[in-house]
């Protein structure tokens, strides 16, 4: 076996992320498997520089509101295929799901929904979810590990917020929110964060206009589960908190396969 290392990071938009020392922290890190989420670029927007890195095939799915929502894959492994989102097309015409097959596991790259816009938007979130759980719940049964990251714009559990008292009210941490994560967890998903840090104060995302990072006033709503049928593999996981450029860092897993 060998270790397999993948990275998954809420770049809040790759080209003003890029002008930030991205590609200098990713090819320095050199990460196996590179998952992104709001990449908030067009097609016709990409260039070299974006798609030819250096060793990595790279793959974009696109939203069809310019410079809203997106996800990309960088990968070292040719995976045996890609799909953008799951067959859904009020869902993936927002650009919010790749799905890439690498025989050993399936990655399913995700930038879910925020709901705090308005009611609509909540209701759009948890039809998402629910449409989410009973896809991963068919892969399951067609023998497919899954391996789900990406920024799933919710806290689990008060340890996975600065203030849980002052957001119960709030999209995000909502009591509806949590009902779906523990049902997805029950589904046999594992948060391979928790699997190996039981502690507080381990954030992923900070509000940018209140220097909520410097003072570490976070949220954990970026997440990498593995399917219970990987849980043999698994062999880290953690977050990245000093890496900067966007109001989330990266989180990573670390697999052996």
């Amino acid at each position: 076996m060998s270790n397999l290392q993948l990275v998954s990071w809420n770049v809040n938009g790759i080209r003003a992320v890029s002008k930030k020392g991205f590609f200098e922290w990713f090819e320095s890190h050199s990460p196996d498997i590179l998952g992104l989420q709001e990449t908030k670029i067009a097609a016709d927007q990409l260039n070299a520089e974006l798609t030819e890195r250096k060793g990595y095939k790279s793959y974009f799915s696109h939203a069809l509101r310019r410079g809203y929502s997106g996800v990309a894959i960088y990968t070292k492994h040719e995976p045996i295929s890609v799909t953008e989102g799951f067959g859904i097309p009020r869902f993936d015409e927002e650009g919010r799901t790749l799905v890439a097959d690498f025989g050993d596991f399936i990655l399913a790259n995700i930038y879910f929904p925020n709901g705090a816009a308005n009611a609509e938007r909540l209701a759009y979130k948890m039809e998402f979810y629910d449409a989410f759980l009973k896809w991963s719940k068919k892969q399951a049964k067609n023998g497919k590990k899954l391996i789900v990251c990406g920024d799933f714009n919710t806290a689990h559990y008060p340890i996975d917020l600065a203030r849980p008292k002052e957001n119960e009210k709030i999209s995000g941490f909502l009591p509806e929110e949590r009902a779906w994560m523990d049902k997805f967890v029950k589904a046999g998903h594992i948060d391979t964060f928790r699997a190996y840090n039981k502690d507080p104060h381990h954030y992923s995302w900070w509000h940018m206009r209140t220097a909520a990072r410097e003072r570490n006033v976070g949220w954990r709503i970026d997440y990498f589960f593995a399917a219970q049928s990987l849980a043999d593999n698994l062999n880290h996981a953690t977050i990245l908190p000093d890496v900067k450029g966007s109001d989330h860092c990266p989180v990573s897993l670390t697999l052996r396969i």
